[in-house]
């Protein structure tokens, strides 16, 4: 009699990886929660704890103040990102969460901004800052404007025409368009000083803007300050070219003025 031998076969183990969805879910909550909080970082640790307890509310499947769709009418508040409030929110801590989100936009402002930048091979002629009075564009000296003058050439106006593509929002911003100069007297030429020069310049780059029907024109303004916002010093070739620049600052929302329709 010849016996057969049974062969156990060793069976690898398979190890169960489905928990790793849900510690990779939790992860991504996390990372949201400290960029709003980083976002938040001055306000008191009462305003923490709202924006803390409106993620608990996400997490556990309910409703929290950052994920609300529906703006109301808070007093004379007509930002797009008021709230509905919740129990234990102070007017103060629905400002504050208002004023995390308006940022946030502003940094996608950026972004468009700074692609565009990047794809034109503008850098550095063209910078961006985002800065507690909003986003700043600051345009160089030679893009829009040769020295001495307010006209804008045909490559300069495609630049500005694109640029005012960018600048569209809903609802719109206040955006201020600022003319600079460098110390040197603007004499012999078409303008008296410095101060109809950068003011000339303003104007020039707001008008070509507003061609784009998508802008409101009730929220620009056009302001030339001369020689007397130096960003460098005026003793040098090199901060001089620095002083003299147009720069186009995008407002946030709280900041804006009433405009009647």
């Amino acid at each position: 009699m010849v016996l057969k031998l049974k062969r156990k076969h060793k069976h690898e183990e398979h190890v169960d990886e489905s928990w790793l969805i849900p510690y990779a879910d939790i992860l991504t909550l996390l990372l949201a929660l400290f960029i709003v909080l980083f976002a938040a970082s001055e306000v008191d640790a009462k305003k923490f704890k709202a924006i803390s307890e409106s993620f608990n509310v996400e997490l556990q499947g309910g409703t929290g103040l950052l994920d609300q769709s529906a703006p109301v009418e808070l007093d004379t508040d007509t930002s797009p990102f008021a709230i509905i409030p919740e129990e234990g929110m102070t007017e103060e801590m629905m400002e504050e969460v208002e004023a995390v989100r308006d940022r946030q936009e502003l940094g996608e402002f950026q972004e468009k901004i700074e692609s565009y930048i990047d794809e034109k091979g503008l850098s550095p002629k063209l910078q961006t800052e985002l800065t507690d009075k909003g986003l700043m564009l600051t345009i160089n000296e030679g893009v829009l404007y040769q020295s001495g003058s307010a006209n804008i050439d045909e490559q300069a106006r495609t630049i500005a025409s694109e640029l005012s593509e960018l600048l569209v929002s809903d609802p719109p911003r206040m955006i201020y368009i600022e003319g600079h100069t460098d110390n040197v007297p603007a004499a012999g030429g078409e303008f008296e000083s410095n101060w109809e020069l950068s003011s000339a310049r303003a104007i020039n780059f707001m008008k070509i803007l507003l061609e784009n029907g998508d802008l409101d024109p009730r929220k620009f303004s056009a302001t030339g300050y001369s020689e007397y916002q130096p960003i460098a010093k005026n003793d040098t070739k090199e901060g001089r070219a620095q002083n003299r620049r147009v720069e186009v600052l995008i407002s946030p929302y709280k900041d804006q003025p009433e405009t009647e329709e």
